[in-house]
């Protein structure tokens, strides 16, 4: 059975990135109907929360986006792991609901637990720091992001320099070697506090030896003036985009249709439905996974246990899949 939620565990805390690495969703058994209706109600009741819980963190389909940011992350920390200085690093950028904090989050994942293959018995290490923009954020909010992941104490006592020192002997204690900096778009370069952010995790990244990675809604107008051509010319840019409708996103509607867990659902008749899918959320990966697990979690609730396109059209869009008013189709 799901267990309850817990407090501090977000990706923004060092307890909940442990957490998000050491329990990827698991699929609940399938049943039969007649295997469900077998069931005592205590116990049914006990699956269909497990599946609820299931179907709100569906496992990550891996895009090619994820792949790429995976690969070029990878060959970025190996580059930096003997630079002394001018370490280069990453950012990926496009439009809401594209895939950019998964893709950087995967590369966390896959970074962590190369590292942990590695170092088995030093449980002292922290490899990867995720931490996230906050809005209007001063130079203190983001060391304190960075103090807050790692579990370090930040007082009204305690200034920057104390913070930015305490982080920075921790990561290099914890042998940190990948940093991830979501949310990136609330910095604005032509504030002074945004200028200050950035001149804040630029240095964060002269002081940490690792690999910086960002991600944000259509950084690239951070990339003007003088921060942003020293920004630029050390950073490598992957930009995000909805998917057209093509083999790749068939592909992706195949995959996710085929990890539900419904009563009634044949594991790739989602197919049939992958145009209208594509129609309905304009190629937008945050959209369609929206939208399907959505849709999962009403079917169980209203007992149908399985995916229509009516089901579909009940799970609201998000503004950025549907700019325009969508009729509804006769039933």
């Amino acid at each position: 059975m799901s267990e309850p939620e817990e407090t501090g565990q977000h990706l923004t805390t060092l307890e909940g990135w442990v957490r998000f690495i050491n329990r990827p969703p698991e699929a609940p058994p399938r049943l039969s109907p007649d295997g469900y209706a077998a069931l005592p109600a205590a116990k049914r009741t006990a699956y269909d929360e497990d599946r609820l819980d299931y179907h709100t963190r569906l496992p990550v389909v891996r895009t090619s986006t994820v792949q790429h940011t995976v690969a070029t992350g990878r060959r970025l920390v190996l580059l930096n792991r003997h630079a002394i200085s001018a370490r280069r690093g990453l950012i990926v950028s496009g439009p809401a609901g594209t895939g950019k904090t998964i893709a950087i989050t995967q590369l966390g994942l896959a970074h962590e637990l190369l590292d942990r293959s590695r170092h088995p018995d030093d449980l002292g290490r922290i490899p990867v720091v995720y931490v996230t923009v906050p809005p209007a954020a001063t130079p203190r909010m983001i060391a304190a992001e960075f103090a807050r992941f790692l579990g370090l104490p930040v007082t009204a006592r305690f200034n920057i320099t104390d913070i930015i020192e305490a982080v920075v002997g921790v990561c290099t204690d914890a042998r940190t070697g990948l940093v991830l900096v979501d949310e990136l778009h609330n910095i604005s370069l032509t504030s002074r506090n945004g200028a200050e952010v950035a001149d804040t995790l630029k240095y964060f990244s002269e002081r940490i030896p690792a690999t910086f990675v960002y991600a944000g809604i259509n950084v690239e107008r951070l990339l003007a003036g003088v921060r942003g051509e020293q920004i630029a010319g050390r950073f490598t840019l992957i930009r995000t985009h909805p998917f057209p409708y093509e083999p790749e996103w068939k592909g992706l509607v195949r995959t996710l249709g085929g990890t539900l867990v419904l009563l009634k659902h044949e594991p790739f008749s989602l197919i049939r439905l992958d145009r209208f899918l594509h129609e309905r959320c304009g190629g937008m990966i945050g959209s369609l996974s929206h939208q399907i697990r959505g849709a999962a979690i009403d079917a169980i609730l209203t007992g149908t246990e399985e995916l229509t396109k009516h089901g579909l059209e009940d799970v609201p869009l998000d503004l950025a899949a549907s700019p325009k008013p969508r009729q509804r189709t006769a039933r």
